[in-house]
């Protein structure tokens, strides 16, 4: 316990117990289904983050890449495969993770986008195995989501008035960081107190302007989470405890912090288990909405030019956006219900074709999107949502779609595939990666890189299949 002045006394230990669990977990401490999913979630944050391939962001954030930073060239830039600094790789491929807004959603955010680039790049630098990969993995989803959730807002907050995805987003970064770089626990208990130093306040900005730099914000706080962990590593002085002293971070986030989640059943509830991952490339309460459109159209062989009209009951809050003169970002797109189902009706298979900026004002997208609208049943409100999707449910959607000829199809859900509850097999995965990876990866290469992330377990050196995630 670090020197202090002027603060209260340290009564709890949250911070060193996290540090504790981080450094001592050991591969075979983790039950075999976890690191089964944890596999899966780096398969699919990996295929996602190379299904970005064509989106001109996906380029500038390679090119950010490639001159943000100095060190050793040893981490691969995924696409692209040029080596740059460890640093560099995690900015330019956590920005790349989130870019199709297709990798997870926990309860609090899309850890995956931090956990597993970091991860990645520190193991494939260090020439960790892919047992330690994997390890780091699950300490990192574990440690994120329960910081994450003492700060959550209260339940009747007002999402408008900020969400701190990304402030909290730091230590999905630092957690497996500070794993792979072997920290003793006292050097994780100040890790964690450098990514509280790089804690911005909770932003709404990317929400209300709809700014692709809502995905480079993944970037900046996976760097961040690296620095962290350097940082400590490097040493310094007392910087002890920040989970436990109220002034350093708890009441920052929010008024009405919930300590006791920091070491809720820590080691004997593996949330690694209840994060969501997306079938998708779009915001996550639009999963069930295009799950619906792809059941009703696939199961009566509806075609786009057929349909008079589409209904979507409830709507959410938020995500029935829609401008007859277009869309003018990606993340505007993909946090719209219009758009996303027009898009999924005219081309079935996702990928960057999606969101190519003349797909953002197709006037044959737009016109179909005209066609979208709620329902009579009351909305669903974003904060209802989150904590629902908490206490393990979802919110049930019903999707009717009306054709010219005046036949009517309707399909309910709730759990769409990749939600906890309706967990995708491991065939499913596989299959999905094939679908996600495809704008960089071919043939052969292809199949080299499913062996190898579906053999992780039995990688000697993550370097050997990083060398392979490029075009």
């Amino acid at each position: 316990m670090g020197f202090r002045i002027n603060a209260k006394e340290i009564t709890t230990k949250y911070t060193q117990t996290l540090a504790d669990f981080t450094a001592n977990l050991k591969y075979e401490d983790i039950p075999p289904e976890v690191l089964e999913r944890a596999k899966h979630m780096a398969m699919q944050t990996i295929g996602v983050s190379l299904g970005a391939n064509g989106l001109p962001m996906a380029e500038k954030a390679i090119d950010i890449g490639k001159s943000c930073g100095t060190g050793e060239p040893e981490a691969t830039l995924w696409i692209d495969g040029s080596k740059v600094s460890m640093t560099s790789a995690v900015f330019c491929n956590s920005t790349l993770a989130d870019m199709l807004d297709w990798e997870d959603c926990s309860w609090t955010g899309h850890p995956s986008a931090g956990v597993i680039p970091v991860s990645w790049a520190v193991a494939e630098v260090l020439h960790k195995s892919g047992k330690e990969f994997l390890t780091a993995v699950v300490a990192a989803y574990e440690v994120y989501q329960r910081i994450a959730m003492v700060v959550q807002p209260p339940a009747d907050w007002d999402f408008m008035k900020g969400w701190g995805l990304t402030s909290w987003q730091v230590f999905a970064g630092v957690t497996p960081a500070a794993k792979l770089m072997d920290l003793t626990p006292d050097q994780i208990n100040q890790a964690f107190g450098f990514g509280v130093l790089c804690c911005p306040i909770p932003s709404q900005l990317h929400h209300i302007t709809m700014s692709d730099a809502y995905h480079y914000e993944h970037g900046f706080r996976a760097k961040d989470g690296i620095l962290a962990a350097l940082c400590a590593k490097a040493g310094v002085d007392n910087y002890m405890d920040c989970f436990d002293d109220t002034y350093s971070f708890d009441y920052h986030m929010t008024p009405t912090p919930r300590p006791e989640w920091y070491t809720k059943d820590l080691g004997k509830r593996w949330l690694t288990m209840e994060v969501l991952l997306k079938h998708w490339p779009a915001n996550m309460w639009l999963q069930t909405p295009i799950e619906l459109a792809h059941v009703i159209s696939t199961k009566y062989h509806i075609k786009p030019e057929e349909i008079a009209d589409i209904e979507l009951d409830p709507p959410t809050v938020g995500r029935m956006y829609f401008s007859p003169e277009g869309f003018n970002s990606l993340t505007q797109a993909q946090f719209s219900a219009p758009f996303m189902l027009a898009a999924y009706l005219l081309e079935p298979t996702p990928g960057p074709g999606w969101f190519d900026r003349a797909k953002l004002k197709d006037p044959r997208i737009l016109e179909l999107a005209a066609k979208v609208h709620g329902g009579p049943s009351a909305p669903h409100y974003l904060n209802q949502c989150f904590k629902g999707f908490q206490n393990g449910e979802f919110p049930t959607k019903k999707l009717t779609i009306t054709t010219k000829d005046g036949k009517v199809y309707s399909e309910s859900m709730d759990c769409h595939p990749g939600h906890p509850r309706n967990m995708l097999t491991h065939e499913e995965f596989v299959e999905r990666f094939k679908v996600q990876a495809a704008p960089t990866l071919k043939g052969e290469r292809m199949e080299q890189v499913v062996h190898a992330l579906a053999d992780l377990e039995n990688c000697d050196d993550v370097a050997s299949i990083g060398a392979l995630l490029h075009k």
